[in-house]
């Protein structure tokens, strides 16, 4: 059975006309959570009590003429992000009773138009895995199979989404955290341009919150069409308030066109670094397809992008330089006496990964240094071009994979086993450089599962991709929902 799918947009007119109200919305999904979430877990931290006292006020004040972006319209948010009152854990057994006293500032942005916080969603441990399970709350279900990962680090939020769960999600994307989930599940996902939107409260445990200029990570929107990811976007977007000592508006710059004949877009499906599996291709190419049809200028080649090579190579050292933080001296001395061991000659993404653990703060430099070319030379790409289209990953969902030692992991590409971490690959293409990235859905693999791609975009021109998601959401379609009940039950709560 079907379950309907209206958009958060049809909510909010909906609510406007008076035709329902959020007390109605929010016990609708409070009913369908418990009803459907035993055999999906991706709410870990639901909050009913809080999110109907919030309907109430919305109806309220609504009652009085109020309107705001978000009225009465039921949200979840990730785990990692901090709201007051509810424990964040980041999905870590030392932290599981760390319980802040402040919301973050996109819980903030919610609260304050008009949003109501069903409760939050599940996450990887310290979010460091794209699939969503940990000690404390357990595996999230893909609601299209329950027996593959829903993605991470924002899987549960994309399951939530796609199981009707909420109209709305805020999650986060640092290795595709936002944009895997969505393809995984066949939503709608938006990493914004680096900075975009301000990250304080979305920091692992018990570490303060404080305003912080992240390296490659951003907070963003997950939706079930890609007007909605604007719609959440427009609440999300601008910069700390204590960055600059006052509240600021932030006006992002409007889509380069409004027709889909007038965009200029390069595709991509194959990468130096790892094969795209026939699923993906096909979804690819379909979007490929409606472009084409659509009178879009389409390309496959060109000698402006930036090398693929160099550019997962230096995202993959940076992602890695974060990774080890924390990590004790002695295993930062047995990781640099394998690092000495390399050859200078080896340019493999297993190398990468470890040059990058053991970066020194001149390394560093030197990798941004490099970096900031990248960069230059997405601004002249983009001269020329308005987006590029490419896969997310190389594969839809994958079958659980628990595994303790994730570089004994592998994916299957096609009958063919790749290391799993070098699926990442796709997702630095946008991360390292900090462009914003669209994730739509693109179709569906043999088995029925959902198949995305992303829409990459200029950087602080995120309007550009999320206007060509709306546009071949219209030409392709876009969110269809699962079959209620028709995934195997195996559910790990």
């Amino acid at each position: 059975m079907k379950w309907n799918v209206p958009t958060a947009e049809e909510l909010a007119a909906a609510l406007r006309a008076g035709e329902v109200t959020s007390m109605e919305l929010t016990d609708e999904a409070i009913a369908r959570i418990e009803r459907d979430d035993k055999a999906i877990n991706a709410i870990c931290v639901p909050d009913f009590d809080r999110a109907r006292a919030a309907a109430r006020d919305a109806d309220r004040a609504r009652a009085r003429g109020e309107d705001r972006p978000l009225l009465g319209i039921p949200v979840t948010v990730k785990e990692c992000y901090n709201i007051a009152g509810l424990p964040t854990t980041w999905g870590m057994p030392l932290h599981r009773n760390y319980i802040p006293a402040e919301d973050a500032v996109q819980v903030s942005r919610l609260k304050a138009a008009g949003a109501v916080v069903l409760g939050k969603t599940n996450v990887p441990l310290g979010l460091q895995d794209i699939q969503s399970f940990n000690e404390i709350y357990g595996t999230t279900n893909n609601p299209w199979d329950h027996g593959r990962t829903a993605g991470g680090s924002s899987g549960g939020s994309a399951a939530a989404l796609a199981s009707g769960f909420g109209a709305l999600s805020i999650g986060s994307d640092l290795a595709g955290s936002l944009r895997t989930p969505a393809h995984f599940c066949g939503v709608y996902a938006h990493k914004p341009t680096l900075g975009l939107a301000a990250n304080r409260g979305m920091v692992p445990p018990p570490a303060p919150a404080l305003p912080t200029d992240a390296d490659l990570a951003v907070v963003g929107p997950m939706a079930r069409s890609a007007r909605d990811l604007m719609l959440l976007l427009d609440v999300m977007a601008g910069p700390d308030p204590l960055t600059l000592g006052v509240a600021h508006e932030l006006t992002l710059p409007p889509a380069r066109h409004e027709r889909l004949s007038d965009f200029r877009v390069l595709v991509l499906d194959t990468h130096p670094f790892i094969p795209s599996g026939s699923a993906v291709r096909a979804g690819v190419d379909r979007v490929a397809g409606a472009l084409v049809d659509g009178g879009a200028s389409v390309e496959r080649l060109s000698p402006l992008l930036p090398d693929l090579t160099e550019a997962a190579l230096l995202y993959t050292e940076l992602l890695f330089s974060s990774s080890v933080a924390r990590f004790p001296i002695e295993a930062l001395e047995q990781l640099r006496a394998l690092a000495a061991g390399l050859s200078p000659d080896d340019r493999s993404l297993d190398a990468a990964r470890l040059r990058g653990m053991v970066f020194s703060h001149h390394d560093w430099i030197e990798a941004n240094s490099r970096r900031e070319l990248h960069r230059h030379q997405w601004r002249q790409f983009f001269a020329e071009y308005d987006a590029v289209v490419c896969p997310i990953t190389p594969t839809p969902a994958f079958p659980h994979d628990h595994n303790p030692d994730p570089r004994e992991r592998r994916i299957d590409i096609d009958g063919v086993e790749y290391p799993y971490f070098d699926q990442l690959v796709w997702a630095g293409l946008a991360t390292m450089p900090g462009l914003p990235a669209t994730a739509i859905p693109a179709g569906r693999s043999p088995e029925g599962l959902p198949v995305g791609v992303q829409l990459i975009g200029p950087m602080y021109e995120d309007r550009t991709p999320l206007r060509l998601a709306e546009l071949l959401e219209q030409k392709i379609g876009g969110f269809q929902a699962p079959e209620v009940g028709s995934g195997v039950e195996t559910a790990h709560k």
